[in-house]
């Protein structure tokens, strides 16, 4: 594919054009969402002629992470850093979390503007202190793990919730580091939960869309296998069924676990201290 026709800015700008393709706003094309620009539409069409089945397996992240996050809160889990945030179209994690135990906190973080400025429009009707917003790239860890610490305790367990995000680190940034270090930020009995589009479900598709995407889209990604993605959870105690793919993380019926999917996923918790 040629060279796209516009600058991709590096990751430390955050004046983001609406000219340009933003990996928040193309999810949130396949989505089915209306957050979104033509440029990002352009961009996300290019990906589904790699792989049709896309928004169907977009749509199942959304119920994974809502499952998720209600198996978190049962677990007793009433904190949530949500790092990489999106334009989610379905229900935001402090409503599903705050539905299923009333008072819980999250903070959501995400370098696009657009992002966050939706955020604190649509979460307005939320108590000020239930919810916290931040706009930075999540590199930056002392800027969100001090940011977050102004809503959440961080020394009760958190769940740092990295959905759809890691893919858009590439291994120079070491992403690996990024999530030991904000795990070592919080207590024991924390839980990691982790969407990363895979390299190995799909290959063909999945080479032809990072490909097409980084050609339109201001953040470069790096799709990782199985192993690659487990290697996240080192240290931790994965919740069953482990790394699986998206749809079959506690499937609510066998339609749902039959989705297509091109991203692994799971959960895992921060062992409590001996």
């Amino acid at each position: 594919m040629a060279a796209p026709d516009h600058e991709i800015p590096d990751k430390g700008d955050l004046n983001f054009s609406p000219g340009v393709a933003y990996s928040a706003r193309v999810n949130n094309v396949w989505q089915g969402g209306k957050d979104n620009f033509a440029a990002d539409r352009v961009a996300a069409e290019r990906a589904v002629e790699a792989f049709p089945q896309l928004p169907a397996a977009v749509r199942a992240g959304i119920g994974f992470r809502a499952r998720a996050v209600r198996y978190l809160t049962d677990a007793g889990i009433r904190q949530f850093l949500d790092l990489g945030c999106g334009l989610t179209a379905g229900d935001p994690v402090h409503v599903i979390a705050q539905a299923a135990a009333a008072g819980s906190r999250v903070v959501y973080v995400d370098n696009d503007p657009m992002v966050i400025t939706h955020a604190r429009a649509l979460y307005r009707s939320v108590p000020e202190d239930g919810c916290g917003y931040l706009q930075a790239d999540i590199r930056d860890r002392a800027q969100v793990l001090a940011s977050a610490a102004s809503t959440l305790d961080l020394g009760r367990p958190v769940a740092v919730l990295m959905a759809s995000v890691l893919h858009l680190i590439p291994d120079s940034d070491d992403p690996y580091g990024l999530v030991r270090e904000v795990l070592a930020a919080v207590a024991p009995g924390s839980y990691l939960l982790i969407v990363h589009p895979a390299s190995d479900i799909r290959p063909d598709a999945s080479r032809q869309m990072e490909s097409r995407l980084n050609d339109l889209v201001a953040q470069q990604r790096t799709y990782r296998d199985h192993a690659q993605v487990t290697a996240f959870y080192t240290g931790l105690e994965l919740v069953e069924p482990g790394i699986v793919g998206v749809p079959r993380w506690r499937p609510e019926s066998d339609a749902d676990a039959a989705t297509p999917t091109m991203a692994w996923c799971g959960v895992g918790r921060k062992p409590l201290a001996v």
